[in-house]
C-alpha cells in the first residue's frame, strides 16, 4: 500500500508545532518549531532540525551541546498542525541543563506574571 504524504498546516508564518517525547521513557522533553527545510533535513537525516524564531535561522538541535535527538518516529495529529516527534536524546533537552524542559509546576490558584 502507498504512503502518501500528510498534508500538514504550517501558520502564516511557515511554521508547526513539533512537541519533542523520549521515545523510551514518553516524557515529554520541549516544544520548538519547525519550517518545511527543518522537516525535511529532520527527515533526511534522523535527527531533530528546528527553526529558531528568536534567531530567525535554522537549529540542528545538539551540534553545539552534543546533544542531539536521534528520531525514531514523527506523529502528526488529526488536524494537521502540530507534529509529535518520538526521539532518542543524547542528553538533556533543555538548555538549563535540565532533561526536560517543562521541569517547573504551576499548581492551581497559582498568580502568573503574565
Amino acid at each position: 500500500m502507498t504512503q502518501h504524504a500528510p498534508r500538514l498546516k504550517f501558520d502564516e508564518r511557515g511554521l508547526i508545532t513539533a512537541v519533542v517525547q523520549n521515545a523510551a521513557t514518553l516524557e515529554v522533553l520541549m516544544t520548538a518549531w519547525m519550517n518545511e527545510e527543518s522537516l525535511r533535513l529532520t527527515l533526511e537525516t534522523g535527527e531533530t532540525h528546528f527553526w529558531s524564531r528568536s534567531r530567525q535561522e535554522l537549529w540542528h538541535k545538539g551540534a553545539t551541546s552534543g546533544n542531539i535527538q536521534r528520531v525514531r518516529q514523527i506523529r502528526y495529529d488529526c488536524d494537521g498542525d502540530t507534529l509529535l516527534v518520538l526521539v532518542d536524546p543524547a542528553g538533556p533537552a533543555c538548555h538549563t541543563g535540565a532533561v526536560s524542559c517543562f521541569y517547573r509546576t504551576l499548581e492551581p490558584g497559582s498568580e502568573t506574571d503574565g
